[in-house]
């Protein structure tokens, strides 16, 4: 495989184009990776796929061996397992808090202790999801920056 790299103007919008002979695994993996940096990532809504913007990302749940990202009021099955959606949205605002769950710092509205070390995190849509105790300390931290 060959890749270019082009420079253009201040004045051109930035783009990206793959040129392959059919669309495979491979290079639905590096459209993926492009558009998780681009501020989206991929969902299943049953057969159709969707285009999640990051921004509308309340947490991301692992059950069953199947990851699923939910929003304000709707939720979307994702091809990736949790460690790779951990992986693609690293560096923005998602924290990991259980072993099962990834929450966006930004949809958080409050955070109260809870039993046996763990804390209580309610999300601006209403839900509450644990906090594990493993995942405490690196979510305060996080919050405090």
């Amino acid at each position: 495989m060959e890749i270019e790299v082009i420079t253009i103007g201040e004045d051109k919008k930035e783009y990206i184009r793959i040129g392959c002979h059919r669309v495979d695994s491979n290079i639905k993996e590096i459209v993926r990776f492009i558009e998780s940096r681009q501020g989206r990532i991929d969902g299943k809504d049953g057969d159709s796929q969707v285009s999640i913007p990051l921004a509308d990302i309340f947490y991301a749940e692992s059950v069953d061996n199947k990851t699923f990202i939910y929003l304000q009021e709707a939720c979307y099955e994702s091809g990736l397992r949790l460690y790779e959606l951990e992986e693609a949205l690293s560096g923005n605002r998602f924290v990991r808090i259980s072993k099962s769950v990834i929450v966006n710092l930004m949809k958080v509205e409050s955070i109260r202790p809870a039993l046996n070390g763990r804390y209580m995190c309610r999300l601006m849509n209403g839900e509450d999801v644990i906090i594990s105790r493993k995942y405490v300390t690196e979510v305060k931290e996080r919050i405090s920056r």
